[in-house]
């Protein structure tokens, strides 16, 4: 999907590292012939420092989210397929019907070839062959228009999706939420979080 599903947001505790740097970065800068300021700085600067450290020590709150099974299983996606099917109903069964007739007319022709002129043969095969190549033409037609209308539709449940994700995001204030990984503890899969913020949409 185009629409990426990554959500890379910084909680607090990365803003207390860029605070705590920029906070180090000027008292490097202050003058050496003010002692008492430099004291304090120095006082400030070990706070800070030690800030940086926790922070940087604390471990990242990583998400992963499954945008096949998204697609598949909430209730938006269920009801988008149930009617996309029903809009291509009437063509699916008129594919049926030629590919069912097409069948039938090659099961005559094997039946009848061996009674056959060269002429009547050669006049059954084009008409076969004809028939053959209507049923590719529209069934090709028909994939492409169902994937496209499909496409459409999903399209809008994947925003919904994003936009659940970065609520989730932050709410839950998440470091990372990815969409594609080999492999997947159960422990950081929130697909089901995001599936339910869905279905009460």
């Amino acid at each position: 999907m185009s629409s990426s599903l990554v959500k890379n947001t910084f909680g607090k505790r990365k803003v207390g590292m860029l605070l705590a740097t920029s906070v180090i970065g000027l008292t490097l800068t202050a003058p050496a012939v003010f002692a008492q300021a430099n004291k304090t700085t120095a006082g400030a600067e070990k706070k800070t420092e030690a800030a940086a450290e926790v922070s940087s020590n604390s471990p990242l709150k990583i998400g992963f989210v499954n945008t096949e099974k998204i697609l598949r299983d909430s209730a938006p996606a269920k009801e988008a397929q149930e009617k996309i099917e029903a809009e291509f109903k009437k063509r699916d069964e008129e594919l049926q019907k030629l590919a069912n007739s097409l069948r039938s007319k090659a099961e005559e022709f094997d039946k009848n070839v061996p009674v056959m002129t060269d002429a009547e043969r050669s006049k059954a095969q084009r008409e076969l062959a004809d028939i053959d190549t209507d049923l590719q033409r529209k069934r090709r037609e028909f994939q492409e228009d169902f994937n496209r209308r499909r496409n459409e539709a999903f399209s809008g449940i994947v925003d919904k999706a994003n936009a659940a994700i970065r609520e989730i995001a932050e709410k839950d204030n998440y470091d990372l939420i990815v969409q594609d990984a080999v492999t997947v503890s159960a422990r950081i899969d929130i697909t089901e979080t995001i599936i339910q913020v869905l279905d009460k949409k």
